[in-house]
C-alpha cells in the first residue's frame, strides 16, 4: 500500500512538471534553452526517482516475502537486548570491535575482517569473509554493525554455529568467554526463571560494582589534590 502511494505521488509531480507555463515576457531563445534544461533536469529527475522506487519496491516485496528482514534502529542497548553476556563480556567485545574498526564508521568492513582474522590466527579466503559477514548480515550492506558483531558472540553461546564456521572460529579465538548457555538455551521454565533472575542480580551487581570504583577514584583524585594544595602553601609560608 505504501509503495502504490508514492508511485501515485510521484506521477503526480511529475505530471505539475510537464503543466507548468513559462514564464511570460521571457525571450524564445531563453525559453528553448531554459525547456530544453528543464526536460534534461526533468529526465534526470525521472531516472533517479525510478530507480529508487524500484529498490524500494524490490525490498519491500523481499520483506513481504521472508527474503530479508526489516532494517533494526541504528541506536540499541546492548545490555538490555543481549542479556546472557554480562557487562563485562559486552565490554570486552565493543573493544574488539573498536579495535578491528579501522575506518570508525561503527562498522567492520570485509577488509577489516580479514584483518582481524588475520591477527587471530586463523585467515580466511575472500569467498570465506563474504560467507561469515553473510551469517549475520541483517540489513545486507555487505558490513557487521556492532550489533552484528554481537550477534556472533550470541550464536556462538547459543551452539547455532556450524563447527567449520568462520564466526565459530573468530568467537573461540577472540579470548572473549562465551562458553555459557543463555536463558533460550535452558532445559525447562523453571531453570530458564532461575537463569533470568540470576542474570538481573549479576547485572545490578556489575553496575554497584562499576558505581563503587568510580567513587573510590574520586576519592583518592581528592586526596591527591587536598595534599597537593597543603604541599604547596607549605611552601608558600
Amino acid at each position: 500500500m505504501a509503495s502504490e502511494e508514492l508511485a501515485q505521488k510521484l506521477q503526480r509531480r511529475l505530471a505539475l512538471e510537464e503543466s507548468r507555463p513559462a514564464a511570460e515576457g521571457e525571450p524564445e531563445v531563453a525559453k528553448g534553452e531554459g525547456a530544453a534544461g528543464e526536460e534534461a533536469d526533468r529526465s534526470c529527475l525521472t531516472a533517479r526517482a525510478g530507480a529508487e522506487l524500484s529498490a524500494k519496491l524490490c525490498r519491500r516485496q523481499d520483506i513481504n516475502e521472508g527474503a530479508a528482514q526489516p532494517r533494526r534502529s541504528a541506536v540499541f542497548n546492548p545490555y538490555t537486548e543481549f542479556k546472557e553476556f554480562s557487562r563485562r563480556q559486552i565490554k570486552d567485545m565493543e573493544r574488539m570491535f573498536r579495535l578491528y574498526d579501522s575506518g570508525r564508521d561503527g562498522y567492520i568492513d570485509l577488509m577489516e575482517l580479514k584483518l582481524m582474522m588475520e591477527k587471530l590466527g586463523a585467515p580466511q579466503t575472500h569467498l570465506g569473509l563474504k560467507n561469515m559477514i553473510k551469517e549475520v548480515d541483517e540489513d545486507f550492506d555487505g558490513k557487521l554493525s556492532f550489533r552484528e558483531f554481537l550477534l556472533i558472540f550470541h550464536k556462538a553461546a547459543a551452539g547455532e554455529l556450524e563447527e567449520d564456521s568462520g564466526l565459530l572460529t573468530l568467537a573461540k579465538l577472540s579470548e572473549i568467554d562465551v562458553s555459557i548457555e543463555g536463558v533460550k538455551g535452558a532445559k525447562n521454565f523453571f531453570e530458564a526463571k532461575v537463569q533470568a533472575l540470576s542474570s538481573a542480580s549479576k547485572f545490578e551487581a556489575e553496575i554497584k560494582a562499576e558505581q563503587d570504583e568510580r567513587k573510590r577514584e574520586e576519592e583518592e583524585r581528592k586526596h591527591r589534590r587536598a595534599a597537593f594544595r597543603e604541599l604547596k602553601s607549605a611552601f608558600t609560608q
